[in-house]
Protein backbone atom coordinates (compact mmCIF):
# COMPACT_ATOMS: atom_id res chain seq x y z
CA UNK A 1 0.00 0.00 0.00
CA UNK A 2 2.84 2.35 0.83
CA UNK A 3 4.28 1.76 -2.63
CA UNK A 4 1.00 2.84 -4.26
CA UNK A 5 1.35 6.26 -2.71
CA UNK A 6 4.96 6.46 -3.85
CA UNK A 7 4.07 5.38 -7.39
CA UNK A 8 1.39 8.08 -7.59
CA UNK A 9 3.79 10.62 -6.09
CA UNK A 10 6.49 9.80 -8.67
CA UNK A 11 4.01 9.91 -11.56
CA UNK A 12 2.48 13.23 -10.47
CA UNK A 13 5.92 14.80 -9.99
CA UNK A 14 7.08 13.45 -13.36
CA UNK A 15 3.99 14.89 -15.08
CA UNK A 16 4.49 18.24 -13.38
CA UNK A 17 8.08 18.15 -14.68
CA UNK A 18 6.78 17.69 -18.24
CA UNK A 19 6.69 13.92 -18.76
CA UNK A 20 3.43 13.32 -20.69
CA UNK A 21 3.85 9.54 -20.38
CA UNK A 22 3.43 9.88 -16.62
CA UNK A 23 -0.09 11.19 -17.20
CA UNK A 24 -0.87 8.24 -19.48
CA UNK A 25 0.31 5.89 -16.73
CA UNK A 26 -1.86 7.67 -14.14
CA UNK A 27 -4.86 7.33 -16.45
CA UNK A 28 -4.17 3.61 -16.93
CA UNK A 29 -3.87 3.16 -13.16
CA UNK A 30 -6.96 5.10 -12.16
CA UNK A 31 -9.46 5.53 -14.98
CA UNK A 32 -11.27 2.23 -14.44
CA UNK A 33 -11.46 2.86 -10.70
CA UNK A 34 -12.86 6.35 -11.30
CA UNK A 35 -15.52 4.87 -13.61
CA UNK A 36 -16.38 2.28 -10.95
CA UNK A 37 -16.60 4.92 -8.21
CA UNK A 38 -18.83 7.14 -10.34
CA UNK A 39 -21.03 4.17 -11.27
CA UNK A 40 -21.33 3.19 -7.61
CA UNK A 41 -22.67 6.69 -6.92
CA UNK A 42 -24.88 7.37 -9.96
CA UNK A 43 -25.90 3.85 -11.06
CA UNK A 44 -25.66 4.79 -14.75
CA UNK A 45 -22.81 3.29 -16.82
CA UNK A 46 -22.75 5.94 -19.54
CA UNK A 47 -22.96 8.77 -17.05
CA UNK A 48 -20.17 7.18 -14.98
CA UNK A 49 -17.87 7.13 -18.02
CA UNK A 50 -18.68 10.78 -18.75
CA UNK A 51 -18.09 11.72 -15.12
CA UNK A 52 -14.71 9.96 -15.11
CA UNK A 53 -13.75 11.77 -18.33
CA UNK A 54 -14.86 15.14 -16.95
CA UNK A 55 -12.95 14.40 -13.75
CA UNK A 56 -9.77 13.78 -15.76
CA UNK A 57 -10.17 17.18 -17.40
CA UNK A 58 -10.29 18.81 -13.97
CA UNK A 59 -7.42 16.68 -12.66
CA UNK A 60 -5.20 17.62 -15.59
CA UNK A 61 -6.04 21.33 -15.25
CA UNK A 62 -5.47 21.42 -11.48
CA UNK A 63 -2.73 18.85 -10.90
CA UNK A 64 -0.15 21.63 -10.58
CA UNK A 65 -2.00 22.83 -7.46
CA UNK A 66 -1.80 19.40 -5.77
CA UNK A 67 0.49 20.08 -2.81
CA UNK A 68 0.93 16.47 -1.69
CA UNK A 69 1.39 14.30 -4.82
CA UNK A 70 1.26 11.11 -2.74
CA UNK A 71 -2.35 12.10 -1.87
CA UNK A 72 -3.34 11.92 -5.54
CA UNK A 73 -5.76 9.05 -4.94
CA UNK A 74 -7.85 10.92 -2.34
CA UNK A 75 -7.70 14.21 -4.19
CA UNK A 76 -8.81 12.62 -7.47
CA UNK A 77 -11.54 10.52 -5.81
CA UNK A 78 -12.91 13.69 -4.25
CA UNK A 79 -13.15 15.24 -7.72
CA UNK A 80 -14.96 12.15 -9.05
CA UNK A 81 -17.36 12.21 -6.09
CA UNK A 82 -18.06 15.92 -6.55
CA UNK A 83 -18.73 15.46 -10.28
CA UNK A 84 -21.04 12.52 -9.47
CA UNK A 85 -22.93 14.61 -6.94
CA UNK A 86 -23.28 17.41 -9.49
CA UNK A 87 -24.68 14.92 -12.01
CA UNK A 88 -27.18 13.55 -9.47
CA UNK A 89 -28.27 17.07 -8.54
CA UNK A 90 -28.79 17.91 -12.21
CA UNK A 91 -30.84 14.73 -12.76
CA UNK A 92 -33.00 15.59 -9.77
CA UNK A 93 -33.63 19.09 -11.14
CA UNK A 94 -34.48 17.66 -14.57
CA UNK A 95 -36.91 15.19 -13.01
CA UNK A 96 -38.56 17.95 -10.97
CA UNK A 97 -38.93 20.08 -14.12
CA UNK A 98 -40.64 17.16 -15.87
CA UNK A 99 -43.02 16.76 -12.94
CA UNK A 100 -43.67 20.52 -12.70
CA UNK A 101 -44.20 20.79 -16.46
CA UNK A 102 -46.78 18.04 -16.33
CA UNK A 103 -48.29 19.42 -13.13
CA UNK A 104 -50.79 22.00 -14.28
CA UNK A 105 -54.22 20.52 -14.24
CA UNK A 106 -56.26 22.05 -16.99
CA UNK A 107 -60.02 22.21 -17.09
CA UNK A 108 -61.61 20.59 -20.10
CA UNK A 109 -63.87 22.57 -22.43
CA UNK A 110 -66.47 19.81 -22.55
CA UNK A 111 -69.51 19.98 -20.31
CA UNK A 112 -69.90 17.46 -17.51
CA UNK A 113 -73.38 18.11 -16.02
CA UNK A 114 -74.17 19.59 -12.62
CA UNK A 115 -70.80 18.45 -11.22
CA UNK A 116 -68.90 20.79 -13.56
CA UNK A 117 -68.94 23.63 -11.07
CA UNK A 118 -67.64 21.33 -8.32
CA UNK A 119 -64.94 20.04 -10.67
CA UNK A 120 -63.85 23.61 -11.44
CA UNK A 121 -63.73 24.46 -7.72
CA UNK A 122 -61.58 21.38 -7.02
CA UNK A 123 -59.23 22.11 -9.93
CA UNK A 124 -58.87 25.73 -8.84
CA UNK A 125 -58.15 24.61 -5.26
CA UNK A 126 -55.54 22.08 -6.42
CA UNK A 127 -53.80 24.64 -8.62
CA UNK A 128 -53.74 27.09 -5.67
CA UNK A 129 -51.80 24.63 -3.49
CA UNK A 130 -48.09 25.21 -2.84
CA UNK A 131 -45.99 23.48 -5.50
CA UNK A 132 -44.78 20.67 -3.20
CA UNK A 133 -48.30 19.78 -2.12
CA UNK A 134 -49.64 20.09 -5.66
CA UNK A 135 -46.97 17.66 -6.91
CA UNK A 136 -47.84 15.08 -4.27
CA UNK A 137 -51.62 15.40 -4.79
CA UNK A 138 -51.27 14.99 -8.55
CA UNK A 139 -48.87 12.08 -8.33
CA UNK A 140 -50.92 10.31 -5.64
CA UNK A 141 -54.45 10.79 -6.97
CA UNK A 142 -54.09 11.41 -10.69
CA UNK A 143 -51.04 9.27 -11.47
CA UNK A 144 -51.67 6.58 -8.80
CA UNK A 145 -48.12 6.61 -7.42
CA UNK A 146 -47.49 5.20 -3.95
CA UNK A 147 -45.99 7.42 -1.25
CA UNK A 148 -42.70 5.53 -1.60
CA UNK A 149 -42.66 6.11 -5.36
CA UNK A 150 -43.46 9.80 -4.83
CA UNK A 151 -40.66 10.15 -2.31
CA UNK A 152 -38.20 8.55 -4.73
CA UNK A 153 -39.42 10.62 -7.67
CA UNK A 154 -39.28 13.95 -5.83
CA UNK A 155 -36.18 13.15 -3.79
CA UNK A 156 -37.97 13.61 -0.44
CA UNK A 157 -38.57 11.27 2.48
CA UNK A 158 -41.74 9.20 2.72
CA UNK A 159 -42.60 11.19 5.85
CA UNK A 160 -42.37 14.45 3.91
CA UNK A 161 -44.56 13.01 1.15
CA UNK A 162 -47.14 11.93 3.76
CA UNK A 163 -47.04 15.35 5.40
CA UNK A 164 -47.50 17.18 2.11
CA UNK A 165 -50.38 14.90 1.17
CA UNK A 166 -52.04 15.45 4.57
CA UNK A 167 -51.71 19.26 4.42
CA UNK A 168 -52.89 19.34 0.82
CA UNK A 169 -55.98 17.30 1.75
CA UNK A 170 -56.71 19.62 4.67
CA UNK A 171 -56.48 22.69 2.42
CA UNK A 172 -58.71 21.06 -0.17
CA UNK A 173 -61.28 20.11 2.51
CA UNK A 174 -61.31 23.70 3.80
CA UNK A 175 -61.75 25.10 0.28
CA UNK A 176 -64.59 22.67 -0.47
CA UNK A 177 -66.26 23.52 2.85
CA UNK A 178 -66.12 27.23 1.99
CA UNK A 179 -67.75 26.51 -1.36
CA UNK A 180 -70.29 23.91 -0.15
CA UNK A 181 -73.26 26.16 -0.92
CA UNK A 182 -72.33 26.18 -4.62
CA UNK A 183 -73.12 22.51 -5.11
Amino acid sequence: MKTDYHIDEKLVNAYKAGDKRALATLVKRWHRLFCDKAYWLVKDKDAAKDIAQDSWAIIINKIDKLKEPKQFRYWAYRIVCNKSTDWLRLQSKKQNKIVVHDLNIEGSTSTYSENEELRQIVLKAINALPIGQKKVIKLFYLESYSLKQISDLLGISVGTAKSRLFHAREKLKAELYLNKDKF
